[in-house]
């Protein structure tokens, strides 16, 4: 496992690679990484010669208020689960590399699909998303780049950049991986108490009603979110931020009755954290990812 600290230094162990023939993964993290990021890494050395893990907690995509500097960091222990899924390197560079004095470039994608979901609570979000991933794609010469779908709308948002400015890559959606209780893994789940933790499973319980509801043929989605709605309210620590539905990946507002591909996603407070989580159905009974 060879740790990178600078963008010239990754530029040009890619620009080897490249030159040798070599495909490239890219799987890009704010590190302290889960089960989740290691299912993304083993996909991306199952499809590729070389897979680079970025491990970067991204300034640009914090607002006021927000975790950049409480936000969980352990190299160590990303170092041993990038090197056991199959990673060759990890990049970790410094705010001040990614972003140095003078740095005024930003990339947005401005369209309804960043101003929806998080998007809603979170303004300047995603156009540090975009602008990291970006760069990250920019700087690694990656083939291929591999993004989890707990996090949908940031899936979405760069399936959208990717596609308007012809970038040659691909990427490469991964599903959801939960804990063995259903809590849909990330890096944020240390910040729960014992008694938020066990308050926070009626997140995935409520997406699995759902789905099984779907799977039993309801289609009526405002029906589905209110029951959704319903089940999460039953918990006393729980502050619903949102429930909705949207066609996927366009996420265009969608509502009435279920005909298309259709991610219903929410997000939900317990205490001072922020859980978002999120299923794919569409009709016929038939789910499209868990």
């Amino acid at each position: 496992m060879q740790i990178i600290k600078t963008p010239a230094e990754l530029n040009a162990v890619s620009k080897k690679l490249r030159s040798e023939g070599k495909t490239i993964g890219l799987v890009p993290t704010m590190g302290y990484l889960h089960e989740g990021h290691k299912s993304l890494i083993r996909k991306s050395a199952e499809q590729n010669d070389v897979t680079i893990v970025s491990v970067f907690v991204n300034p640009t995509q914090f607002g006021p208020g927000e975790d950049l500097e409480t936000y969980p960091r352990d190299l160590e222990r990303d170092k041993q689960a990038a090197a056991s899924a199959g990673a060759e390197y990890i990049f970790q560079p410094e705010p001040e590399d990614m972003y140095p004095d003078g740095y005024g470039t930003f990339v947005s994608v401005d369209s309804d699909i960043t101003k929806i979901l998080c998007g809603k609570t979170r303004p300047g979000h995603f156009r540090g998303v975009a602008t990291v991933v970006t760069k990250l794609f920019n700087i690694s010469m990656a083939d291929r780049a591999y993004f989890g779908q707990k996090d949908a709308q940031q899936l979405a948002v760069i399936m959208r950049m990717v596609s308007d400015l012809n970038m040659n890559i691909e990427i490469v959606p991964c599903p959801i991986v939960r804990e063995k209780d259903g809590l849909a893994m990330s890096s944020r789940n240390t910040y729960l108490s014992a008694e938020e933790r066990g308050q926070a499973l009626s997140l995935s319980a409520a997406l699995k009603d759902a789905e099984k509801a779907v799977k039993g043929g309801e289609t009526d989605l405002e029906k589905i979110k209110r029951n959704i709605r319903a089940r999460i309210s039953g918990s006393p620590l729980a502050d619903i931020e949102y429930i909705e539905s949207c066609a996927f990946p366009s996420l265009e507002p969608y509502g009435g009755k279920l005909v298309e591909k259709t991610l219903i996603a929410l997000a939900v407070r317990f205490g001072k954290t922020r859980l978002i989580d999120n299923i794919i159905v569409e009709p016929e009974n038939r789910e499209v990812r868990a």
